[in-house]
């Protein structure tokens, strides 16, 4: 007998929003949040693109609402880490354990031996619980450069999502770091509002697709520098200057700036699953809704009797479905994390139906 119909791993918009529709549904779920619940969102001060805030909301105030919003339709939230999971049978099994002289830290940051060590020591206990059916929600982390000043800053003056925070930046001078894809559309993003945008490259070339490069490296708005590393973003209350260093000379300076964006990548926090589901190159959970070649595959060999793709969120294990970060490699948006999260309740909800 399973402790649970529904189990929902990860807090955010994504797993706050599958609590919210899976305890509507009365199946009374358990979400863990983790140690740090809330997501992304939790960096963020002021959220102006999320729909039925025309005045807008604070990133920690909105987690915040959807939290109790999903306690008050039955979801039982638990303030621990899913630390390793089973999914080779069911009911699935998650466990929340950390061994002794141990440390959560290897679940983003461990080599692929540690973290085996680490999920073979969990599993030497016996399983937090067992679910019928599993919703993954654990996101993804904005890669971080690591200079001085960016963490303090995050939220004041750094930010990594120009799309949500360009309009903040009308008619200021602002800084992204990178060279690919996702750092040119930051770029011509904050070309709408900003007065300047500086793409500073540690290379000597970009890395983002022809069309992207050309769009930006024509824009009247934007000076692409390249061989040009961030080395400290400055200011007290927010930001106020950036030091570079030339990466031929090793010559820094100090230049004043209103904002940096970090348009680096992100990490989708995937590694307790890695032996249990289907990932991407990148480690994003692979899904029927993926964006790539896989996730059509996986489509095409779901279609039902109407030609329609069957429970659009599942993974590569029935019964295991994920949304959010963890799978979108495009929009990295408060609201799609937030309708995926929907989505996933709704399809774990009909999956267990079916059976």
């Amino acid at each position: 007998m399973s402790d649970t119909k529904v189990a929902i791993i990860g807090s955010g918009p994504t797993g706050y929003t599958a609590g919210i529709y899976a305890g509507r549904a009365r199946l009374e779920p358990v979400l863990f949040a983790g140690e740090k619940s809330g997501g992304q969102l939790m960096l963020t001060t002021d959220i102006e693109n999320f729909p039925g805030f025309p005045d807008g909301k604070s990133g920690p105030l909105l987690m915040s609402d959807m939290r109790k919003q999903a306690e008050k339709f039955g979801a039982k939230i638990i303030d621990k880490y899913v630390t390793a999971v089973d999914f080779s049978q069911k009911p699935f099994r998650l466990w929340t354990n950390v061994p002794e002289g141990m440390t959560t830290e290897v679940l983003e940051n461990g080599t692929a031996e540690e973290l085996a060590a680490f999920t073979a020591a969990v599993k030497q206990a016996k399983p937090a619980l067992t679910a019928d059916a599993v919703v993954i929600a654990v996101g993804a982390t904005s890669k971080m450069v690591g200079i001085p000043g960016e963490k303090e800053l995050m939220g004041r003056g750094v930010s990594v999502c120009a799309v949500c925070d360009a309009a903040f930046y009308r008619n200021k001078n602002t800084i992204v770091i990178g060279g690919g894809d996702a750092a040119m559309e930051d770029t011509l993003a904050l070309t709408k509002f900003a007065s300047s945008v500086q793409v500073l490259v540690r290379g000597d070339q970009l890395r983002a697709s022809k069309i992207m490069q050309e769009r930006v490296l024509n824009h009247e708005k934007v000076k692409v520098r390249f061989n040009t590393l961030p080395v400290q973003v400055n200011g007290t209350a927010g930001v106020e200057s950036i030091t570079v260093q030339d990466a031929k000379t090793q010559k820094e300076s100090t230049e004043p700036i209103d904002g940096v964006f970090v348009a680096i990548g992100h990490t989708p926090m995937t590694k307790i699953f890695v032996n249990e589901l289907a990932l991407d190159e990148k480690g994003f959970i692979l899904t029927r809704q993926s964006f790539g070649k896989q996730g059509l595959e996986m489509a095409q060999a779901a279609l039902d009797e109407h030609n329609r793709i069957a429970y659009p969120t599942t993974t590569s294990v029935e019964g295991v479905f994920a949304a959010g970060d963890v799978v979108d490699t495009r929009y990295w948006q408060a609201i799609t994390a937030a309708s995926q999260g929907c989505m996933a309740a709704i399809d774990a909800e009909r999956w267990l139906e079916g059976r």
